[in-house]
């Protein structure tokens, strides 16, 4: 007897050592199972008693199954399949209610386990750096935060506005998604859409870039920031956020570049850059820069102001919105705030008593600003004024209207521009052709004069019928801007006939008369020159102010 239970010990014993290790390994991973359970479901705002009960239940419910079946893998398998069903039900229902970067056990998740997240970062950011308002550089974000996706699709947006040469990216909501909208070389392009999602962390994102506040969503925002390309060049932009009842609308502006601009830049003709150029030298005198809306004219206003010396001038300006920082010349804004304590004109003559040498003045639309320019003019100051108008003719006249003394305008303006923008045709893929001989009569050329015109290039296609851009334009026909100007010195015969007209029809005759090309014909010329196509001077002109 004893020996046969000896035997019985050796074969095997009444307990398996190894399928009781099995057993409590599988008893103890349920219990840190349901404390995650708890703490995430708050965490994640979810039912935390439900959920909590339900794996308890469900853990409860698995072992009792595994210990009731003889077959003890049976049972592993049973009670795996039943706590672990639970377990997924919830991570289901978490996952639906969190963003894509806190879901756990998604194919993103489980691949990020295996990779190097720090690289993985560096990788998504294009090579940006990013650098905020106050000018601190901002280092990358951690893994799985709500700032890595709003990094990462800042990173996606910049660099793709930057490789189309896009100014301004606009987000404007949709019902169910976010339309997105660049505007290169001034002309609109529908990029692809992105989700409420997306443009949520987007959002939250680039407003810590710009030092705005996050949580505020209706009121309009605005702010700078600056990018560090992987070639090291610096790009500013300039964001902008206003709610409406779709959802927030969103706006980043690339404001580098405009203020560095020299008059050689601008597209004026030989004899126009001799004569704007000349300003700098100008003691007093009042210059009108005119034009429709979205034509340049910031751009030409800040030009015109850097044309002056800076150290021996004392340059201020007065702007209802500062485009771009200038060097060395104080710049003024007139803000909403101070609709309700002054008006524009008078927030322009508390400049003019500081003393500036030169001033300028943007967006002129009323007569009391006019005439106080008129007498700053004429109290020894160069004033440059910003004004709408369609044709320098227009100017003269809306200003002769503004100041309401002809004398006073003969006496101080120096000069008049008027200005618009248009596409300039990429030189890598432009095609020329023989236009229509009824074209040149129209716009009175002679044929021999004209020579070739030159149009956006056909798109290519490869054998496989993909569309093959153009590495210079990305396949828009176009490559950057370039102004059409009309452009008048008033001389002492022009200032008499503005003194003594008795219609406004006079002045423009004589205007005429002193050789000013309209802005039709200094399109041509431009056509002519291959610079730009007649399409795109057709489509600048048929813009409405």
């Amino acid at each position: 007897m004893p020996s046969d239970l000896i035997a019985a010990v050796e074969y095997g014993g009444y307990i398996s050592l190894w399928k009781l290790l099995l057993f409590s390994l599988a008893v103890f991973g349920w219990a840190p199972l349901v404390h995650w359970v708890f703490t995430d479901s708050q965490a994640v705002r979810t039912n935390a008693f439900t959920w909590t009960v339900a794996v308890v239940i469900g853990g409860a419910v698995a072992l009792f199954l595994w210990l009731l079946i003889p077959v003890f893998f049976v049972g592993l398998l049973l009670y795996l399949i039943v706590l672990g069903g639970t377990a997924m039900a919830y991570i289901t229902h978490r996952n639906s209610r969190v963003a894509d970067f806190e879901k756990i056990l998604s194919a993103d998740h489980l691949r990020g386990l295996f990779v190097n997240q720090e690289k993985k970062i560096e990788k998504v950011s294009h090579g940006l750096t990013f650098i905020t308002a106050n000018g601190n550089e901002v280092p990358l974000p951690e893994p799985k935060t709500r700032e890595l996706e709003g990094f990462i699709i800042t990173c996606d947006l910049i660099d793709d506005a930057v490789w189309n040469r896009a100014d301004v990216a606009r987000l404007v909501p949709q019902k169910d998604e976010y339309a997105v909208v660049y505007e290169i070389d001034g002309a609109p392009t529908k990029q692809d859409s992105k989700t409420r999602e997306e443009v949520d962390n987007f959002t939250y994102y680039i407003k810590q870039l710009a030092c705005l506040d996050v949580e505020e969503k209706r009121k309009p925002q605005r702010g700078p920031f600056k990018t560090v390309l992987p070639d090291g060049e610096q790009v500013e932009w300039e964001v902008r956020t206003s709610g409406s009842t779709a959802g927030e609308q969103i706006r980043i502006e690339r404001i580098s570049g405009i203020a560095s601009l020299q008059i050689e830049d601008l597209g004026l003709n030989e004899n126009q850059i001799k004569s704007i150029s000349s300003l700098r030298d100008i003691k007093s005198g009042l210059i009108l820069i005119s034009g429709i809306k979205k034509s340049g004219l910031t751009t030409t206003f800040y030009t015109l102001l850097g044309n002056h010396d800076p150290f021996l001038n004392n340059i201020n300006t007065l702007e209802r919105q500062v485009s771009a920082q200038l060097q060395n010349i104080t710049q003024f804004t007139y803000t909403l705030s101070d609709t309700g304590t002054t008006t524009f004109a008078r927030r322009f003559q508390s400049i003019l008593r500081k003393g500036p040498d030169i001033v300028g003045v943007s967006d002129c639309d009323e007569a009391q600003t006019a005439q106080l320019a008129c007498a700053a003019a004429n109290d020894g100051r160069v004033v440059y004024v910003v004004m709408a108008a369609e044709s320098v003719n227009e100017a003269i006249a809306k200003w002769l209207k503004y100041v309401g003394n002809n004398a006073l305008v003969a006496d101080t303006l120096t000069a008049v521009i008027n200005q618009r923008l248009v596409r300039k045709l990429c030189p890598d893929c432009r095609q020329s052709y023989q236009p229509n001989p009824a074209l040149f009569k129209k716009f009175n050329i002679s044929p021999d004069e004209a020579g070739t015109f030159y149009r956006p290039g056909e798109i290519a296609y490869d054998k496989h019928g993909r569309a093959i851009a153009c590495e210079n334009c990305q396949g828009t026909g176009f490559f950057g801007r370039i102004g059409l100007f009309e452009t008048i010195r008033v001389d002492d015969k022009l200032k008499e006939v503005i003194r003594k007209a008795k219609s406004v029809k006079e002045i423009t005759s004589a205007v005429r008369r002193s050789g000013m090309l309209y802005m039709q014909e200094q399109s041509i010329k431009k056509v002519a020159a291959g610079i730009t196509s007649i399409n795109e001077v057709i489509r600048s002109f048929s813009k409405k102010p």
